[in-house]
Protein backbone atom coordinates (compact mmCIF):
# COMPACT_ATOMS: atom_id res chain seq x y z
CA UNK A 1 0.00 0.00 0.00
CA UNK A 2 1.17 3.61 -0.74
CA UNK A 3 2.16 5.49 2.41
CA UNK A 4 2.20 9.13 0.88
CA UNK A 5 3.94 8.42 -2.72
CA UNK A 6 6.03 5.62 -1.03
CA UNK A 7 4.52 2.01 -1.74
CA UNK A 8 5.60 -0.14 1.59
CA UNK A 9 5.02 -3.98 2.72
CA UNK A 10 4.22 -4.19 6.69
CA UNK A 11 7.32 -6.51 6.61
CA UNK A 12 10.13 -6.54 4.05
CA UNK A 13 14.04 -7.87 2.88
CA UNK A 14 15.99 -6.11 1.42
CA UNK A 15 19.64 -7.62 -0.92
CA UNK A 16 21.60 -4.74 0.15
CA UNK A 17 21.13 -5.25 4.17
CA UNK A 18 21.19 -9.08 4.66
CA UNK A 19 21.40 -9.35 7.85
CA UNK A 20 17.74 -7.30 8.35
CA UNK A 21 14.27 -7.50 8.45
CA UNK A 22 12.43 -4.44 8.28
CA UNK A 23 9.04 -3.75 9.69
CA UNK A 24 6.52 -0.78 10.11
CA UNK A 25 6.46 -0.16 14.01
CA UNK A 26 2.93 -1.25 14.27
CA UNK A 27 2.93 0.06 18.20
CA UNK A 28 3.93 3.73 17.19
CA UNK A 29 1.34 4.21 14.32
CA UNK A 30 -1.04 6.52 13.35
CA UNK A 31 0.96 8.73 15.60
CA UNK A 32 4.58 8.29 13.96
CA UNK A 33 5.58 6.24 11.06
CA UNK A 34 8.78 4.31 11.64
CA UNK A 35 10.49 1.45 10.18
CA UNK A 36 12.19 -0.70 13.13
CA UNK A 37 15.88 -2.70 11.93
CA UNK A 38 15.47 -6.55 13.01
CA UNK A 39 18.64 -8.33 12.92
CA UNK A 40 18.46 -11.53 15.09
CA UNK A 41 16.08 -14.00 16.22
CA UNK A 42 15.64 -12.54 19.54
CA UNK A 43 14.53 -9.21 17.96
CA UNK A 44 11.84 -11.21 15.76
CA UNK A 45 10.72 -13.22 18.98
CA UNK A 46 10.33 -9.67 20.73
CA UNK A 47 8.22 -8.00 17.64
CA UNK A 48 5.77 -10.49 17.46
CA UNK A 49 5.62 -10.86 21.39
CA UNK A 50 5.06 -6.78 22.04
CA UNK A 51 3.07 -6.86 18.55
CA UNK A 52 5.28 -4.54 16.76
CA UNK A 53 4.68 -6.72 13.78
CA UNK A 54 1.00 -8.20 14.75
CA UNK A 55 -1.77 -9.88 12.13
CA UNK A 56 -1.35 -13.58 11.58
CA UNK A 57 0.07 -13.69 8.20
CA UNK A 58 2.03 -10.82 8.74
CA UNK A 59 3.10 -12.76 12.12
CA UNK A 60 4.09 -15.76 9.88
CA UNK A 61 6.07 -14.12 7.59
CA UNK A 62 8.33 -12.48 10.62
CA UNK A 63 8.28 -16.18 11.72
CA UNK A 64 9.68 -17.45 8.35
CA UNK A 65 12.94 -14.55 8.15
CA UNK A 66 13.10 -15.33 11.55
CA UNK A 67 14.30 -18.82 10.83
CA UNK A 68 16.75 -17.11 8.32
CA UNK A 69 17.99 -14.69 10.78
CA UNK A 70 18.78 -17.59 12.95
CA UNK A 71 20.97 -19.36 10.37
CA UNK A 72 23.23 -16.39 10.66
CA UNK A 73 23.84 -16.53 13.87
CA UNK A 74 25.41 -20.86 12.85
CA UNK A 75 28.83 -20.57 13.96
CA UNK A 76 31.87 -23.42 13.27
CA UNK A 77 30.94 -25.79 16.12
CA UNK A 78 27.29 -24.93 15.77
CA UNK A 79 25.00 -28.52 15.86
CA UNK A 80 22.95 -27.02 13.12
CA UNK A 81 20.22 -28.95 13.38
CA UNK A 82 19.27 -28.33 16.94
CA UNK A 83 20.32 -24.87 16.66
CA UNK A 84 16.96 -24.41 14.04
CA UNK A 85 14.99 -26.81 16.02
CA UNK A 86 15.72 -24.59 18.78
CA UNK A 87 14.90 -21.05 16.90
CA UNK A 88 11.62 -22.86 15.49
CA UNK A 89 10.53 -23.52 18.95
CA UNK A 90 11.38 -20.35 20.47
CA UNK A 91 10.21 -18.64 17.61
CA UNK A 92 6.65 -20.31 17.28
CA UNK A 93 6.09 -19.84 22.00
CA UNK A 94 5.51 -15.69 20.71
CA UNK A 95 2.32 -16.16 20.28
CA UNK A 96 0.27 -19.52 20.64
CA UNK A 97 -3.00 -18.78 18.92
CA UNK A 98 -2.20 -17.33 15.75
CA UNK A 99 -1.41 -20.51 13.63
CA UNK A 100 0.07 -18.80 10.72
CA UNK A 101 3.29 -18.66 12.63
CA UNK A 102 3.95 -22.27 13.09
CA UNK A 103 3.14 -22.93 9.63
CA UNK A 104 5.45 -20.67 8.26
CA UNK A 105 8.45 -21.63 10.73
CA UNK A 106 8.13 -24.98 9.91
CA UNK A 107 7.76 -24.00 6.23
CA UNK A 108 11.49 -22.76 5.90
CA UNK A 109 12.45 -25.71 8.48
CA UNK A 110 11.09 -28.08 6.51
CA UNK A 111 13.24 -26.90 3.36
CA UNK A 112 16.55 -26.90 5.30
CA UNK A 113 16.39 -30.73 6.49
CA UNK A 114 18.90 -31.71 4.06
CA UNK A 115 20.99 -28.64 4.33
CA UNK A 116 24.50 -29.38 5.85
CA UNK A 117 26.59 -25.92 5.90
CA UNK A 118 25.95 -22.70 6.96
CA UNK A 119 26.00 -21.09 3.47
CA UNK A 120 23.68 -23.89 1.63
CA UNK A 121 21.31 -23.42 5.27
CA UNK A 122 20.93 -19.68 4.72
CA UNK A 123 20.62 -19.42 1.35
CA UNK A 124 17.63 -21.69 1.32
CA UNK A 125 16.46 -20.32 4.46
CA UNK A 126 15.74 -16.95 2.77
CA UNK A 127 14.47 -17.92 -0.01
CA UNK A 128 11.65 -20.11 1.48
CA UNK A 129 11.09 -17.28 3.62
CA UNK A 130 10.79 -15.19 0.53
CA UNK A 131 8.49 -17.73 -0.93
CA UNK A 132 6.18 -17.83 2.16
CA UNK A 133 6.17 -13.92 2.25
CA UNK A 134 5.65 -14.02 -1.58
CA UNK A 135 2.14 -16.45 -1.40
CA UNK A 136 0.71 -14.85 1.25
CA UNK A 137 0.50 -11.50 -0.66
CA UNK A 138 -0.93 -13.36 -3.70
CA UNK A 139 -3.34 -15.28 -1.27
CA UNK A 140 -4.57 -12.29 0.37
CA UNK A 141 -4.76 -10.25 -3.18
CA UNK A 142 -6.74 -13.26 -4.56
CA UNK A 143 -9.12 -13.05 -0.90
CA UNK A 144 -9.96 -9.46 -2.21
CA UNK A 145 -10.88 -10.44 -5.77
CA UNK A 146 -13.04 -13.44 -4.14
CA UNK A 147 -14.77 -11.54 -1.08
CA UNK A 148 -15.53 -8.41 -3.90
CA UNK A 149 -17.96 -10.16 -5.27
CA UNK A 150 -20.45 -10.26 -1.65
CA UNK A 151 -19.98 -6.32 -1.89
CA UNK A 152 -20.54 -6.09 -5.75
CA UNK A 153 -23.94 -8.29 -5.10
CA UNK A 154 -24.97 -6.28 -2.14
CA UNK A 155 -24.24 -2.85 -3.82
CA UNK A 156 -26.34 -3.46 -6.92
CA UNK A 157 -29.22 -4.79 -4.43
CA UNK A 158 -28.72 -1.19 -2.95
CA UNK A 159 -28.87 0.07 -6.34
CA UNK A 160 -25.50 2.05 -5.74
CA UNK A 161 -26.14 3.53 -2.36
CA UNK A 162 -22.54 2.74 -0.07
CA UNK A 163 -22.75 -0.94 1.24
CA UNK A 164 -21.50 -0.62 4.86
CA UNK A 165 -19.40 -2.83 6.04
CA UNK A 166 -18.90 -3.58 9.67
CA UNK A 167 -15.03 -4.60 11.03
CA UNK A 168 -13.38 -5.86 13.99
CA UNK A 169 -9.57 -5.40 14.67
CA UNK A 170 -7.49 -4.64 12.06
CA UNK A 171 -7.08 -7.77 9.25
CA UNK A 172 -6.04 -5.02 6.57
CA UNK A 173 -2.15 -4.98 5.13
CA UNK A 174 -0.43 -4.10 8.43
CA UNK A 175 -1.86 -7.24 9.04
CA UNK A 176 -0.71 -9.07 6.51
CA UNK A 177 2.28 -8.00 4.51
CA UNK A 178 -0.21 -5.95 1.76
CA UNK A 179 -3.54 -6.19 0.89
CA UNK A 180 -5.11 -7.97 4.23
CA UNK A 181 -7.92 -10.66 4.43
CA UNK A 182 -10.93 -8.37 5.61
CA UNK A 183 -10.06 -5.43 4.93
CA UNK A 184 -8.78 -6.95 0.86
CA UNK A 185 -11.84 -7.21 -0.55
CA UNK A 186 -13.02 -3.28 0.59
CA UNK A 187 -9.79 -2.05 -1.14
CA UNK A 188 -11.07 -4.23 -4.15
CA UNK A 189 -14.59 -2.25 -3.88
CA UNK A 190 -12.65 1.09 -3.68
CA UNK A 191 -10.89 0.08 -6.69
CA UNK A 192 -13.53 -0.73 -8.72
CA UNK A 193 -15.76 2.53 -7.99
CA UNK A 194 -18.32 0.65 -5.68
CA UNK A 195 -19.05 2.85 -3.00
CA UNK A 196 -18.79 1.66 0.62
CA UNK A 197 -18.49 2.56 4.02
CA UNK A 198 -16.51 0.91 7.05
CA UNK A 199 -17.68 0.88 10.57
CA UNK A 200 -14.94 0.08 12.63
CA UNK A 201 -14.81 -1.56 16.03
CA UNK A 202 -12.18 0.25 18.38
CA UNK A 203 -11.25 -3.44 19.76
CA UNK A 204 -9.81 -2.68 23.38
CA UNK A 205 -7.64 -3.33 24.76
CA UNK A 206 -5.22 -2.84 22.30
CA UNK A 207 -7.14 -1.05 20.15
CA UNK A 208 -5.90 -1.91 16.81
CA UNK A 209 -8.96 -0.62 14.87
CA UNK A 210 -8.82 2.69 16.10
CA UNK A 211 -5.28 2.97 15.75
CA UNK A 212 -4.59 1.30 12.82
CA UNK A 213 -7.71 -0.06 10.52
CA UNK A 214 -8.51 3.99 10.53
CA UNK A 215 -5.20 4.61 9.64
CA UNK A 216 -5.26 2.60 6.44
CA UNK A 217 -9.07 3.74 5.45
CA UNK A 218 -8.05 7.06 6.06
CA UNK A 219 -4.49 6.69 3.90
CA UNK A 220 -6.54 4.75 1.17
CA UNK A 221 -9.68 7.81 1.40
CA UNK A 222 -12.21 5.30 2.12
CA UNK A 223 -14.98 7.19 4.33
CA UNK A 224 -15.06 4.69 7.63
CA UNK A 225 -16.67 5.29 11.27
CA UNK A 226 -15.40 4.86 13.93
CA UNK A 227 -17.24 3.14 17.14
CA UNK A 228 -16.88 1.49 20.42
CA UNK A 229 -16.79 -2.28 20.26
CA UNK A 230 -20.48 -2.66 22.04
CA UNK A 231 -21.95 -0.22 19.33
CA UNK A 232 -21.91 -3.31 16.61
CA UNK A 233 -25.57 -4.55 17.66
CA UNK A 234 -27.17 -1.14 17.76
CA UNK A 235 -26.41 -0.89 14.41
CA UNK A 236 -27.46 -4.48 13.21
CA UNK A 237 -30.57 -3.64 14.88
CA UNK A 238 -31.01 -0.44 13.08
CA UNK A 239 -30.14 -1.47 9.62
CA UNK A 240 -27.07 0.20 9.83
CA UNK A 241 -25.05 -2.95 8.55
CA UNK A 242 -25.05 -5.21 5.25
CA UNK A 243 -22.26 -7.13 5.90
CA UNK A 244 -19.92 -8.13 8.40
CA UNK A 245 -15.92 -9.20 7.71
CA UNK A 246 -13.49 -10.46 9.97
CA UNK A 247 -10.31 -11.81 10.24
CA UNK A 248 -9.02 -15.12 11.77
CA UNK A 249 -6.12 -16.47 13.77
CA UNK A 250 -6.87 -19.99 13.45
CA UNK A 251 -9.42 -21.89 11.66
CA UNK A 252 -10.66 -25.36 12.51
CA UNK A 253 -11.25 -28.00 9.62
CA UNK A 254 -14.57 -27.79 10.13
CA UNK A 255 -14.91 -24.15 10.50
CA UNK A 256 -14.89 -22.59 14.11
CA UNK A 257 -12.78 -19.88 14.30
CA UNK A 258 -10.31 -17.96 16.65
CA UNK A 259 -10.19 -14.20 16.39
CA UNK A 260 -9.75 -10.97 18.11
CA UNK A 261 -11.51 -11.04 21.82
CA UNK A 262 -14.88 -9.99 21.15
CA UNK A 263 -15.68 -11.82 17.50
CA UNK A 264 -17.91 -13.68 18.51
CA UNK A 265 -20.37 -11.38 20.23
CA UNK A 266 -20.39 -9.66 16.89
CA UNK A 267 -21.51 -12.86 14.94
CA UNK A 268 -24.07 -13.37 18.04
CA UNK A 269 -25.54 -9.99 17.10
CA UNK A 270 -25.30 -10.57 12.97
CA UNK A 271 -27.38 -14.34 13.47
CA UNK A 272 -29.83 -12.62 15.39
CA UNK A 273 -30.35 -9.44 13.10
CA UNK A 274 -30.41 -12.03 10.09
CA UNK A 275 -27.03 -10.12 8.89
CA UNK A 276 -24.17 -12.15 6.56
CA UNK A 277 -20.91 -12.68 8.59
CA UNK A 278 -17.74 -13.56 6.69
CA UNK A 279 -14.33 -14.59 8.14
CA UNK A 280 -11.59 -13.84 5.15
CA UNK A 281 -8.55 -15.66 5.98
CA UNK A 282 -5.66 -17.21 3.42
CA UNK A 283 -5.89 -20.98 4.24
CA UNK A 284 -2.13 -21.10 5.86
CA UNK A 285 -4.75 -20.06 8.73
CA UNK A 286 -6.67 -22.95 8.79
CA UNK A 287 -5.55 -25.49 11.09
CA UNK A 288 -6.16 -28.76 9.49
CA UNK A 289 -5.40 -30.60 12.35
CA UNK A 290 -7.56 -29.87 14.56
CA UNK A 291 -11.80 -29.72 14.76
CA UNK A 292 -13.21 -28.33 17.82
CA UNK A 293 -12.02 -24.68 18.45
CA UNK A 294 -13.27 -24.66 21.90
CA UNK A 295 -11.65 -27.39 23.64
CA UNK A 296 -8.46 -27.45 20.92
CA UNK A 297 -7.63 -24.00 20.25
CA UNK A 298 -5.26 -22.08 23.48
CA UNK A 299 -6.44 -19.03 23.83
CA UNK A 300 -3.58 -16.52 24.67
CA UNK A 301 -3.82 -14.70 28.00
CA UNK A 302 -1.75 -11.39 27.93
CA UNK A 303 -0.86 -8.70 30.03
CA UNK A 304 -3.15 -7.77 32.55
CA UNK A 305 -1.78 -4.17 32.13
CA UNK A 306 -3.36 -3.77 28.48
CA UNK A 307 -6.61 -3.94 30.40
CA UNK A 308 -5.62 -1.27 33.23
CA UNK A 309 -3.82 0.97 31.33
CA UNK A 310 -4.78 3.03 27.88
CA UNK A 311 -2.25 3.92 25.47
CA UNK A 312 -2.94 7.26 23.24
CA UNK A 313 -0.71 10.70 21.75
CA UNK A 314 -0.22 13.56 24.54
CA UNK A 315 2.32 16.08 24.37
CA UNK A 316 3.83 14.96 21.54
CA UNK A 317 4.39 11.65 22.77
CA UNK A 318 3.16 8.12 23.25
CA UNK A 319 1.95 7.78 26.64
CA UNK A 320 -0.22 5.25 28.69
CA UNK A 321 -2.62 6.34 31.54
CA UNK A 322 -4.05 4.07 34.27
CA UNK A 323 -7.98 3.45 33.57
CA UNK A 324 -8.93 1.73 36.75
CA UNK A 325 -8.04 1.58 40.79
CA UNK A 326 -3.95 0.67 40.92
CA UNK A 327 -4.92 -2.78 42.82
CA UNK A 328 -7.34 -3.81 40.37
CA UNK A 329 -7.73 -7.78 38.95
CA UNK A 330 -7.47 -7.77 35.20
CA UNK A 331 -8.23 -10.77 33.39
CA UNK A 332 -6.75 -10.22 29.48
CA UNK A 333 -8.27 -13.14 26.60
CA UNK A 334 -6.67 -11.95 23.55
CA UNK A 335 -9.15 -14.06 21.42
CA UNK A 336 -12.21 -15.92 21.22
CA UNK A 337 -13.82 -19.06 19.24
CA UNK A 338 -16.97 -18.20 17.07
CA UNK A 339 -18.36 -21.71 15.99
CA UNK A 340 -19.06 -22.30 12.48
CA UNK A 341 -23.00 -22.28 12.89
CA UNK A 342 -22.63 -18.35 12.99
CA UNK A 343 -20.59 -18.19 10.57
CA UNK A 344 -22.28 -17.80 7.08
CA UNK A 345 -18.53 -18.47 5.03
CA UNK A 346 -14.76 -18.30 4.40
CA UNK A 347 -13.30 -16.16 2.02
CA UNK A 348 -9.99 -17.58 1.21
CA UNK A 349 -7.37 -17.19 -2.03
CA UNK A 350 -9.45 -20.53 -3.68
CA UNK A 351 -13.08 -18.61 -3.23
CA UNK A 352 -15.90 -18.52 -0.45
CA UNK A 353 -17.14 -21.53 0.95
CA UNK A 354 -19.53 -22.83 4.17
CA UNK A 355 -17.81 -22.82 7.31
CA UNK A 356 -18.24 -27.11 7.89
CA UNK A 357 -16.05 -29.64 7.45
CA UNK A 358 -17.47 -30.80 4.40
CA UNK A 359 -17.46 -28.11 2.20
CA UNK A 360 -13.55 -26.85 3.57
CA UNK A 361 -12.49 -30.88 2.49
CA UNK A 362 -14.14 -29.89 -0.72
CA UNK A 363 -12.21 -27.06 -0.98
CA UNK A 364 -8.59 -27.47 0.44
CA UNK A 365 -8.66 -31.81 -0.98
CA UNK A 366 -5.22 -31.92 -0.59
CA UNK A 367 -5.36 -31.03 3.13
CA UNK A 368 -7.67 -33.87 4.02
CA UNK A 369 -6.08 -36.95 2.01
Amino acid sequence: MKIGEKYYRSIWFEDSEPGIISVIDQEKLPFFFEIKKLQSVDDIYAAIKDMTVRGAPAIGVAGAYGMYLSTLEIGTHTNIREHLKNAAEYLISARPTAVNLGWAVNKVLDKLSDKTDRQSVSESALSAAKEVCENEVENCRKIGINGLSLIEKISNNKEGEPVNILTHCNAGWLACVDYGTALAPVFAAQEKGIPVHVWIDETRPRNQGARLTTYELANCGIPYSLVTDNTGGHLMQHGLVDIVIVGSDRTTRRGDVANKIGTYLKALAAFDNSIPFYVAQPSSSIDFSISDGLSEIQIEERDPEEISMVSGFAEDKIMSVRICPENSRSVNYGFDITPARLISGLITEKGICKASEKDISKMFLEKFN
